[in-house]
């Protein structure tokens, strides 16, 4: 099986259906009408599973290459890489701030600045 080359991806068009273009050990790139999409199918725990490894061209041939291995590498493990995927996203997620937690306590912070410590405790 031969790999995928840079040019390749760059010159496929999107079709009707979404087609793939596979460049060896799960790795593909999915093109469908709204862009080109790399992906990784992989077992885990015998099931089926697909990582979704970004956008083309904002994540290059080289950048899935080196995210497809780490991701082999997990699975080699018996780490899972979605679960590992999700849980980056979640920590990410909470240490910016953006969580309901973060937005209800500035919220809280702001409308009670002015209360006294009895109303702010109803609360």
């Amino acid at each position: 099986m031969q790999k995928l080359a840079a040019i390749t991806i760059k010159q496929a068009k999107s079709k009707d259906k979404p087609y793939s273009l596979v460049d060896g050990g799960g790795l593909y790139i999915l093109i469908k009408p709204q862009g080109k999409y790399w992906r990784y199918n992989y077992r885990f725990e015998g099931k089926q599973k697909t990582l979704a490894l970004g956008v083309y061209p904002a994540v290059s041939l080289s950048d899935a290459r080196r995210t497809h291995y780490i991701a082999r590498e997990q699975v080699t493990s018996g780490i899972d890489p979605t679960q590992v995927k999700r849980a980056k996203k979640i920590s990410s997620h909470l240490a910016s701030g953006d969580s309901f937690e973060a937005t209800a306590l500035e919220w809280f912070g702001q409308r009670m600045s002015d209360k006294s410590d009895s109303h702010k405790s109803r609360y």
